[in-house]
């Protein structure tokens, strides 16, 4: 039996993996409820989803362009996969 999964589970799934790849390879471990937050309602860009990540972990300022542009390449890596809305 086949069973289809509607987008919005689809996305939660993804935006799940994302977080856990983001957790172990880049040790960004969001607290419980900021990865609810994020897996409920993700950003829509790159940008956005790379932003609240280093929000969520107290570390908006910007200044740490390395880690973002690290961070961002794995968010990159996984929007690219997600399904469509």
């Amino acid at each position: 039996m086949l069973v289809v999964m509607d987008d919005d589970r689809d996305l939660e799934f993804e935006v799940g993996e994302l977080l856990y790849d983001l957790c172990v390879r880049l040790g960004f471990c969001l607290p419980p409820e900021a990865n609810r937050r994020l897996v409920e309602a993700p950003p829509a860009g790159v940008d956005a989803f790379t932003d609240a990540v280093f929000e969520a972990e107290g570390m908006g300022d910007m200044s740490y362009t390395d880690l973002r542009r690290q961070v961002r390449a794995v968010v990159d890596q996984h929007m690219s996969r997600w399904p469509r809305r």
